[in-house]
């Protein structure tokens, strides 16, 4: 009786994450699943460890953790053979945990865990669809692409790394609490703490925060000070300490409110005329959906460079600047106080970012998932 009832259900695998980039685009897969189909059971696989293991069960859904670690540069590293045989080990923990959930679909949104999970759910004969943010692909689902189904991809001319035909463009989803945000400017500075009103430029380095970016801010506190601009910055957890002891000792500056992590985006993004950010997919996707001018600077430290890739996507056609790591901690600064000043050239950036959006890209891929069901 059981088998005849999970035969009937609808039953789907999600794996991936280790940041904020792939963590978000999965759980709003699932909300678009869930939307279609209410009873869906939906179980994710992910990294043990990592960031998914507490933020999927924060927003409802049950996760199994695998010991799977990325590759250690250079390749040829002796440490990679251990981490082989975790990933041979994760494999084996993933056939178990099909054979127990049974899912009609395996869903991958890269990161450590997708490639063990699609790996393994493949030779199992269960379609896979993958979910490539980025504008160039990265290993993984590179080498996933021969076994999936379905490839939904957010840029054109992706067809360099996948077989055309598996291909559909989807756009990357975004966390949904972004476009359901209803406050206006003023609002939203004011629940930041913020002066309603005041040119506000929004500095974040991602769900982890980036040094760089804080670095830029902190080398050049005189000038925030000196500015009728104000500035949030998220520096992330880690880097939260160092900057509030610096800002400390350099003494008080009320146009800078300086924040470990900012829970509600919508409003932060509301309130900003102007981001500063890392050039990751996910975030640049928030940007265009809802229009935003935004200085990139892209994290030397990812796979191919391919945040640098992802911003001279939009660079290209005049819908986003673009800078250095190596320049920013001199010249991001200023630059971003030039830029919000200049209302012509924000309009521009607004506009040009926000024809590259595409709305749905969650809906969409969940109709892509449901249809691979047998």
């Amino acid at each position: 009786m059981k088998n005849r009832k999970m035969d009937e259900e609808t039953r789907i695998v999600i794996s991936g994450g280790g940041t904020g980039g792939h963590i978000f685009p999965a759980v709003s897969i699932a909300n678009a699943i869930k939307k279609v189909r209410p009873e869906a059971k939906i179980l994710f696989v992910g990294a043990l460890g990592r960031m998914e293991m507490q933020r999927v069960p924060a927003a409802g859904y049950e996760i199994k953790g695998l010991p799977v670690r990325g590759l250690i540069r250079p390749l040829w590293s002796p440490k990679n053979i251990s981490v082989l045989f975790d990933f041979l080990r994760s494999k084996r923990m993933v056939r178990s945990i099909i054979k127990n959930f049974r899912p009609q679909v395996a869903v991958g949104v890269g990161g450590y865990a997708s490639a063990a999970t699609l790996d393994a759910a493949s030779s199992m004969g269960i379609p896979c669809l993958i979910q490539e943010q980025n504008s160039y692909a990265g290993v993984t689902n590179k080498h996933l692409a021969a076994k999936a189904a379905r490839i939904c991809v957010a840029y054109d001319h992706m067809e360099r790394f996948f077989p055309a035909g598996k291909i559909i463009k989807t756009g990357n989803p975004v966390r949904q609490n972004l476009l359901e945000n209803t406050m206006t400017r003023e609002e939203a500075q004011a629940s930041l703490g913020l002066r309603p009103g005041r040119k506000t430029i929004l500095l974040v380095g991602g769900s982890l925060g980036a040094r760089t970016v804080n670095e830029s801010v902190m080398h050049h506190l005189d000038l925030v000070r000196g500015s009728d601009v104000q500035f949030v910055l998220q520096t992330g957890k880690y880097y939260y300490a160092k900057v509030m002891d610096e800002l400390k000792a350099f003494g008080e500056t009320p146009n800078l409110k300086v924040t470990d992590f900012i829970a509600d985006m919508g409003a932060a993004y509301r309130a900003a005329d102007l981001v500063v950010s890392r050039a990751g997919a996910g975030s640049i996707s928030e940007f265009c959906l809802i229009g935003k001018p935004v200085i990139l600077v892209p994290s030397p430290n990812v796979a191919e460079d391919h945040q640098t890739k992802n911003a001279m996507a939009l660079v290209e056609k005049d819908a986003a600047i673009c800078m250095k790591d190596a320049e920013a901690t001199d010249n991001l600064l200023p630059l971003a106080i030039k830029t919000v000043g200049d209302k012509a050239r924000l309009d521009t950036l607004s506009a040009n970012i926000k024809k590259l959006g595409m709305p749905n890209s969650a809906d969409i891929i969940a109709g892509e998932v449901l249809k691979l069901i047998k």
